[in-house]
């Protein structure tokens, strides 16, 4: 897929339509991680939202507990 780099204001953008928007499971909003590599690749990568340790501990525990006749039966 080519795109061409637009004026955007004072700035310069590249116009992603909504089948890239699609494709890339973004959305208006989203943030996205840009790197650049030797050679002026740019990659762009997605943000995405992680779960704090404690939280995923307690989601786990309750997952175990309401489900621990199913578990024992696995054991």
């Amino acid at each position: 897929m080519t795109k061409t780099i637009s004026k955007v204001g004072n700035s310069q953008g590249i116009i992603f339509d909504a089948a890239l928007m699609d494709l890339a499971r973004v959305k208006v909003g989203d943030q996205l991680n840009v790197t650049v590599h030797e050679g002026g690749s740019i990659i762009l990568t997605p943000v995405r939202p992680t779960i704090a340790p404690k939280m995923a501990a307690a989601a786990a525990k309750r997952l175990i507990k309401k489900n621990s006749t199913l578990f024992k039966r696995l054991t």
